[in-house]
């Protein structure tokens, strides 16, 4: 069966978060709540979907900031890169930082991940790769089998994600396209965490940053 894949963009930041099933198991993922959880969470529940955990590519308040929230609504565990464990901390601080007036409980961690770990969606599998540029422990999630790659905020239509914050690093992040995204093929269909949709064979050829 097709792996499903439902994108509701949320928040002032105006971020993809996702949610991604099997159709034949009803079992589902959703990937970096950020804002209005209760719409987050509600659409697996409309979809009559169990969702089996909740998974971060990076913790920027704007991917991350209705975990808490979006666990507590779901019953569903939370996994992320230790490399995140600072920044998931300082969730309401980055509030303030974007003038955001915003208490956000830091969500507990049910499960580190690291590069080569599986994210199980029913019948699907995603390879976590550890993107290292963004953030210090940002990953993107790659379904070879469907030709899928969620992205977050390390690479974007026609751009790549801001380096410029704490724990940011361009060297890295374009290291890590060129070396680990790139190489997974043209044909891959890239969900990004800001924007459209893309492929990587798009991206390799008329991207300014990676030309």
């Amino acid at each position: 069966m097709t792996l499903r894949i439902e994108t509701i963009t949320n928040g002032p930041f105006v971020e993809n978060a996702f949610v991604l099933w099997d159709e034949s198991s009803k079992k589902a993922v959703i990937v970096d709540p950020g804002d209005e959880p209760a719409r987050i969470a509600g659409t697996p529940r409309f979809l009559g979907l169990e969702v089996t955990e909740i998974v971060c590519t990076h913790a920027h308040i704007d991917h991350a900031g209705a975990v808490a929230e979006v666990k507590r609504l779901t019953g569903a565990p939370f996994a992320i890169h230790r490399g995140e464990e600072l920044v998931l901390a300082h969730l309401s601080s980055q509030a303030a930082l974007f003038g955001l007036d915003a208490e956000l409980t830091t969500p507990e961690v049910d499960r580190w991940l690291a590069e080569g770990d599986a994210i199980e969606v029913g019948s699907h599998s995603a390879r976590v790769i550890h993107t290292p540029g963004h953030t210090p422990g940002g990953c993107c999630f790659f379904f070879e089998a469907d030709r899928v790659l969620l992205a977050g905020d390390t690479l974007f239509q026609g751009s790549i994600g801001r380096t410029d914050l704490p724990g940011g690093s361009h060297g890295a992040i374009i290291a890590s396209i060129k070396d680990k995204l790139l190489p997974l093929g043209d044909d891959v269909n890239v969900y990004c965490g800001h924007g459209p949709r893309t492929n990587l064979g798009l991206e390799k050829r008329y991207n300014p940053f990676l030309r």
